[in-house]
């Protein structure tokens, strides 16, 4: 069925009259909205803009918004619209990883699982107890492919590392 110009027309206009309700929204501070545009702006398309995507959510993951917080750290990783930058990239998924963000903590489990191959045996040590963390508070969530990574780095633990890391889930949930 074709559209009619005018449906075309109006449907346009919606969309400008929608972008300015979220930029005035977003520019008094409103997180969710700034979050939305940097969605907005990291979309492929016409309008994709990666640094006007990393600017508002720096704006909302500096209001503790999780998800801009794990975009934002992506972005830094990997250097889309933004200087990449590894250790702020790290702290931003940390943050977002603290406040419950399963896409965070998956990513913070693979960090410290890629970690734990490297180093002295207590540095690798630590780092599966960690890898442990971040991939059952992922996996407990249904993010993909949690389990199955979770299930791999157990498999490289001692009977203590695992307890020590159960103990950490049971303190991590506590807490939040």
């Amino acid at each position: 069925m074709k559209t009619s110009w005018f449906s075309r027309f109006f449907r346009q206009i919606a969309q400008k009259s929608s972008y300015v309700s979220a930029l005035n929204k977003a520019e008094n501070g409103d997180a969710e909205a700034q979050f939305g545009l940097g969605l907005r702006f990291s979309l492929e398309g016409n309008h994709q803009d990666l640094p006007q995507a990393a600017e508002w959510y720096r704006k909302a993951a500096g209001q503790n918004h999780c998800l801009a917080q794990y975009n934002l750290g992506i972005m830094l990783s990997r250097g889309q619209g933004i200087e990449k930058d590894d250790s702020a990239a790290l702290t931003w998924m940390q943050r977002a990883a603290k406040s419950g963000d399963p896409g965070a903590q998956f990513n913070l489990g693979n960090r410290c699982q890629r970690s734990s191959m490297s180093g002295s045996e207590q540095d690798a040590a630590e780092s599966r107890i960690e890898a442990y963390k971040w991939f059952s508070l992922a996996s407990a969530q249904g993010y993909k492919d949690s389990v199955k990574f979770f299930e791999r780095v157990t498999y490289g633990m001692s009977r203590e590392e695992v307890t020590e890391g159960n103990q950490r889930v049971s303190a991590f949930l506590a807490a939040n």
